[in-house]
Formats: C-alpha cells, structure tokens, sequence
C-alpha cells in the first residue's frame, strides 16, 4: 500500500497563519492521530488533506507524486469525515446510508447493524440522539473501501459500545494495510503515532 506524506506544510485561516512546518509520513497500516488544543489547525489538516482546500505552503504526496495534480484520483482514493455528520434530517437512518451505498458499493443493513443502529432504520436522521447521528455518520465506514480515512473527532459523543465498535473497523481498515489520519482530544485504544499541533498563534 503507497503512504501518504506531508512536506513542509504550513496552514491559514481567514488569512491568518496557524502552522506551519508540518512534516510526517504514514505508511501502509499506520494510523496518525492529529492531537493540540482547539485552533491549533487539527481540522484543517484535514481538510487540506482531503483536497477541500490548498494548503499554504508545503506538499502532500501520495506515492511520491504531488496530489494537487490529480485532485479526483486523491479524492476517489479518501474517505473524509468530518467532526460535523454530514446527514440529510429528513431522511431516515437507513436511506441516509443507502446513498452511501450506492455510490460506494456495500449493504446499508450491514453498515447499520456494526454500529447497533439496526432498530433506528426508519427514524429520521433529525430526530437522532447526537450519539446516534455519531454512530450513523461512522457507519458510512463500513461501505468504504478507500485507502485512507481521514477523521475528525470521530468518537465524540459515542458511548463505550460505539466506540469500541469504531476501533475494531478501525483495526480491520489498518489490518488490510490502509491508513488513517485522525483529529483526536481524546485516547484511542490503537497503536499510532501521533503528530501534535501547537496553539493557535
């Protein structure tokens, strides 16, 4: 499996420089946890990975080659989710992951059912415990098959069940060689690196 590599990155917002220097390498099977205080530029690492927005200085490299020339291919080759979830309200928990589904291969049911959420398939996402939107949102873990996640507080409001349910397709994505970068304030129970972020200047 190619890594992924950052090189010098430095990172703005709203004109503002917030990091800069940023180097590390993940390779195949690594995890590589984000950690600093808020507005030390963790989710916009992300983004920037994620092709959602340019870095301000520095290169990301997958395979050696720079992603910037070839922004689809990057993106077909990521799943990103942010700290927000990403759900359509009016539509119910299983149509939410249907649309995943098809776009991604896989069975909704299944997705569902790794993160408990089985009986909620006909509720409205709007009407959702922000645990089971949380959960809801990582089920669409389950239908991906992209190399590298990208993740930001993934387990925020999940309860000891969830989240020991996220770890372990965590340990299987790893275990098949792909990579994960993750935004984090709290421990996860997996072996990584981790790359911390200063505050905010």
């Amino acid at each position: 499996m190619t890594g992924l590599s950052l090189d010098n990155i430095a990172l703005e917002r709203g004109e503002r420089r917030i990091a800069s220097g940023i180097t590390a390498r993940v390779a195949g099977g690594e995890a590589l946890l984000l950690q600093g205080p808020n507005g030390s530029g963790k989710s916009t690492l992300l983004r920037v990975l994620a092709g959602l927005m340019p870095a301000a200085e520095g290169t990301v490299a997958w395979g050696g080659a720079d992603v910037a020339r070839d922004r689809e291919a990057h993106r077909a080759r990521l799943t990103y989710l942010g700290h927000q979830d990403a759900l359509k309200g009016g539509l119910t928990a299983l149509e939410n992951l249907q649309f995943w589904a098809d776009f991604n291969g896989g069975s909704a049911d299944a997705a569902l059912k790794a993160f408990g959420l089985a009986k909620l398939a006909d509720r409205p996402a709007r009407i959702l415990s922000a645990g089971q939107k949380r959960r809801l949102a990582l089920s669409r873990l389950v239908l991906s098959d992209a190399p590298l996640w990208l993740l930001d507080e993934p387990v925020t409001a999940l309860d000891i069940e969830a989240r020991a349910a996220f770890i372990a397709l965590l340990k299987r994505h790893l275990g098949a060689g792909r990579l994960a970068i993750i935004a984090t304030h709290e421990p996860l129970a997996i072996e990584a690196r981790v790359l911390q972020l200063g505050g905010a200047a």
